[in-house]
């Protein structure tokens, strides 16, 4: 039982190193596409300017060694930018909704695993009651036959008492028997005796 603990505490452990990195990816496409939204809408509000506008505005610094590009060139590169920018965006979106998808998929998965904890608990706490009283029982089992086989003993005892006094009991009356016979052929050798005695005085009268 402890090894099924060991097991499943590992395993919502790494559930919770999958999540905690899941979290910071999503953060990070979070904040790049609030990034690229920014950008985007600064971009088609520089497009939405006037020439007037647009020649008045604060001028941009420029790096060393690089020319001022012509208007025309600067609206091919704003639009090279934006299009940059929205093939970032969407990237950004593509991943967020499969970064959604996993999250949701970790998130169901989390409640199914924390409905079968619940569950097991329930369970383990069930199998552990129903142990005990198993244990108790088997402990009263053991005491009773410890019980009944200190009676066994004494019975066998008792018995083998009882076998020995029946055989002193029945070589006593083997013997009395035996006197007895002996008494009874000496009584009637006695009465033979004494018959033919009678004869004897009766024939000479």
């Amino acid at each position: 039982m402890a090894h099924w603990r060991e097991e499943y505490s590992a395993a919502l452990a790494a559930r919770d190193r999958r999540e905690k990195a899941n979290i910071a990816i999503l953060k990070a496409y979070t904040q790049l596409a609030d990034r690229t939204g920014r950008i985007t809408t600064a971009v088609d509000s520089a497009q939405g300017s006037t020439p007037t506008e647009v020649h008045h505005s604060a001028p941009q610094p420029l790096a060393v060694g690089h020319k001022k590009q012509p208007l025309g060139a600067s609206g091919l590169s704003l639009q090279d930018a934006l299009a940059a920018t929205r093939l970032d965006l969407s990237e950004a979106q593509r991943s967020r909704s499969e970064l959604q998808d996993r999250l949701t998929r970790t998130t169901a998965e989390l409640e199914k695993l924390r409905k079968r904890n619940s569950q097991d608990s329930r369970r383990i706490g069930a199998l552990e009651k129903e142990a005990t009283q198993l244990q108790m029982r088997l402990k009263d089992r053991d005491e009773e036959l410890r019980g009944k086989a200190k009676l066994l003993d004494d019975f066998q005892d008792e018995l083998a008492s009882l076998n020995l006094q029946l055989n002193m009991a029945e070589e006593r009356s083997n013997r009395l028997q035996k006197e007895n016979q002996e008494l009874v052929d000496r009584w009637m050798a006695r009465m033979g005796k004494e018959a033919e005695a009678m004869n004897e005085a009766s024939q000479f009268s």
